[in-house]
């Protein structure tokens, strides 16, 4: 049910559908007669439109989440697993292409590979379903799956995890799979879903090593207007508004002991 309501609430919060929404209602209220009402409405859903699009509000919020935890300074000598957060491919158009599509955040497929080859013992453990109501496509473990034996690493060192659809899920299965690890293992994930991460991991007795990439903002952005691309601004102040209130509920919920979880530590 959790998951069921979490995805329709986002539907109609993001920044784009509550922009249109507020555009509707200020029409409705106008044709009801409400012209001042509808007319500050539909000006209020431009504004969302506005700022999330041509200015740099999406970087200054997920700044913050990507700057919290870095890589490690100095890698251990060897680790039991690299875990990957599923979120970065396309199960629909990778099932129905046979292919391996990779969203923005495939650079999760890149490190985790790049860590695989560094580290030939340790195991390689997917973990990703279907993260949408419908259930299309293949999961995120099948499509990793054709990927990584195709460039190289060994079918027996991939451990997957196809049953999870979100990140509480990601860190409950993955560790039910695991269990007690017998050394260090490193988490990738996109850097504003590190802290996210990091807390429920942590909530089911898993210490990991954080290895963020897929980084969307440089860390150095002022307030202003950015019209360069309004499609890549609105993008990341959609993503960056998701992780700020998955950060909330998941607090609230219990789910996590920490409001935004930091590096326990030195890395």
């Amino acid at each position: 049910m959790f998951f069921v309501i979490s995805k329709v609430f986002w539907a109609l919060v993001q920044p784009l559908s509550a922009a249109l929404l507020l555009v509707v209602l200020g029409g409705i209220l106008i044709a009801f007669g409400k012209r001042r009402m509808g007319l500050v409405t539909g000006a209020l859903g431009a504004l969302v439109l506005g700022l999330a699009g041509f200015t740099t509000l999406g970087a200054l919020m997920i700044g913050p989440l990507e700057d919290r935890f870095g890589r490690p300074a100095q890698l251990p000598e060897t680790v039991s697993a690299i875990v990957m957060l599923g979120g970065a491919s396309s199960g629909t158009v990778s099932a129905a292409r046979g292919t391996t599509e990779l969203t923005v955040a495939g650079d999760r497929f890149v490190e985790t590979l790049r860590l695989a080859q560094f580290y030939p013992q340790a195991k390689v453990v997917i973990t990703g379903g279907v993260g949408s109501i419908e259930s299309e496509g293949e999961t995120e473990a099948a499509t990793a799956e054709r990927f990584f034996i195709g460039l190289g690493i060994a079918p027996e060192r991939l451990v997957l995890e196809d049953q999870a659809r979100n990140t509480a899920e990601n860190a409950d299965f993955t560790a039910a799979l695991l269990g007690e690890l017998d050394g260090p293992a490193i988490m990738v994930t996109s850097a504003f879903h590190m802290p996210r991460s990091m807390g429920l991991f942590r909530k089911v007795g898993l210490e990991m090593l954080p290895w963020p990439t897929d980084y969307r903002s440089t860390g150095q952005e002022s307030v202003g207007f950015d019209i360069r691309n309004p499609v890549d601004n609105l993008s990341t102040a959609t993503t960056a508004l998701k992780e700020w209130i998955g950060l909330l509920v998941y607090h609230w919920t219990g789910k996590i002991d920490e409001l935004l979880p930091a590096p326990h530590i030195s890395n």
